[in-house]
């Protein structure tokens, strides 16, 4: 049976930074909140089938988000978004965005391999990684910006999170 404490405490964690993802791809602040609350719907559905040796809970989360915000994209029919003054306002209600000391550290940490690693990587597959998971362009968007198939995005972009993935894990 689900916990609703437990998915409380799960929104109330993760929407601000849920919503930042929906809003960068989206570019609209409307479009954002609608398929925010489309993210958890699903996140309430799917629970029970998150599996902890695959990923991180943001990082599920996100990328539950980010699919959603990109399926939206599509079925809309909106290029990749340009950000406004009004997109870009804060939201009157979010959640506390601090986090502990401890975590800050590690986030840190984290993000710096992360940039370790990236810089490792040339600097198409780098472009490629940052515009699709960062500006949170479609593939076939990437293709286009870089003049190159779709298939061959798709491989740049599979083997270079493999690298990434390698590179990350090395020392862990």
């Amino acid at each position: 049976m689900a916990d609703r404490t437990a998915f409380a405490r799960v929104y109330q964690m993760s929407a601000a930074k849920l919503f930042g993802v929906c809003l960068r791809i989206c570019g609209e602040r409307q479009a954002a909140e609608d398929v925010l609350q489309e993210v958890y719907l699903i996140v309430w559905r799917r629970a029970a089938t998150f599996e902890p040796q695959r990923a991180s809970p943001i990082t599920w989360l996100a990328t539950i988000a980010r699919n959603r915000a990109i399926d939206w994209r599509r079925a809309n029919d909106r290029p990749p978004p340009t950000m406004t003054e009004e997109a870009l306002a804060p939201p009157t209600e979010r959640a506390d965005p601090a986090i502990a000391a401890d975590e800050a550290m590690i986030a840190d940490e984290e993000a710096d391999r992360l940039r370790e690693c990236l810089e490792l990587l040339g600097e198409r597959p780098r472009r490629a990684i940052s515009t699709a998971f960062l500006d949170g362009l479609t593939y076939k968007d990437v293709a286009q910006r870089e003049g190159v198939p779709l298939a061959t995005m798709k491989s740049i972009v599979r083997r270079s999170l493999l690298q990434l993935k390698k590179c990350m894990h090395h020392d862990a």
